[in-house]
């Protein structure tokens, strides 16, 4: 990575944010995406955040911060609902390439929260493997509905959180890095029309910017 070679948890959530910032301006930069880049990460990989996102083929991670090769360990799974190689996919990303950033990123217009939200008004829910992930989707909807938050930015905002927090609680490897100032988890949710990433929730990162409601 060029701008900086051992980030800290702020200055690798700081660098995410630029490049998103970027992208939502229209100017992107397209860093680390040429054949130098690619002779230099050949060898080995060394990137500064882990982004675990929903599937949506509108979240293209490196598109929509700004990144190039090598900078960013994706994991993605339609509505970002966790199970084992997802858990060990971001341990491996921690404590294996020292990740100092794991991010979370939810986005308005969620097809597994819409569902969710629908079985719960209907009944219904969708055959086969799908409805698994309706169903790890639906704790989050409850407990947004329990709080008083009807509205889809805070559905979405509360599964965000139950993300971050489930995350930390099933992994310990993840929750005793946070816990020493290694790394921090963070919860963004992006906005498909503009093109923003919010932040909605953060653990481990000192001095955080507000967070969105």
């Amino acid at each position: 990575m060029s701008e900086i070679k051992t980030p800290t948890p702020r200055d690798a959530f700081e660098l995410l944010l630029a490049g998103n910032q970027r992208f939502v301006a229209g100017t992107p930069e397209h860093p680390n995406q040429d054949a130098a880049r690619r002779a230099e990460t050949a060898p080995g990989q060394q990137p500064f955040a882990v982004l675990f996102g929903c599937s949506d083929s509108r979240l293209a991670a490196e598109i929509i911060f700004d990144r190039g090769l090598g900078d960013l360990f994706v994991v993605r799974t339609a509505g970002h609902v966790m199970g084992p190689e997802v858990l060990g996919s971001i341990e491996f990303g921690v404590e294996v390439l020292n990740c100092p950033l794991v991010v979370i990123l939810g986005h308005d217009s969620c097809g597994a929260v819409g569902a969710a939200c629908a079985a719960l008004e209907d009944g219904m829910t969708p055959a086969g493997y799908v409805r698994d992930i309706v169903e790890r989707v639906t704790p989050s909807v409850l407990a947004a509905r329990a709080a008083g938050q009807v509205e889809p930015e805070e559905i979405l905002s509360e599964h965000i959180r139950h993300t971050v927090d489930l995350l930390l609680d099933r992994s310990r490897a993840l929750a005793d890095k946070v816990a020493a100032g290694q790394t921090a988890v963070v919860g963004l949710r992006y906005r498909l029309a503009d093109g923003s990433a919010r932040l909605v929730a953060a653990r481990g990162l000192d001095a955080a910017a507000p967070t969105a409601s």
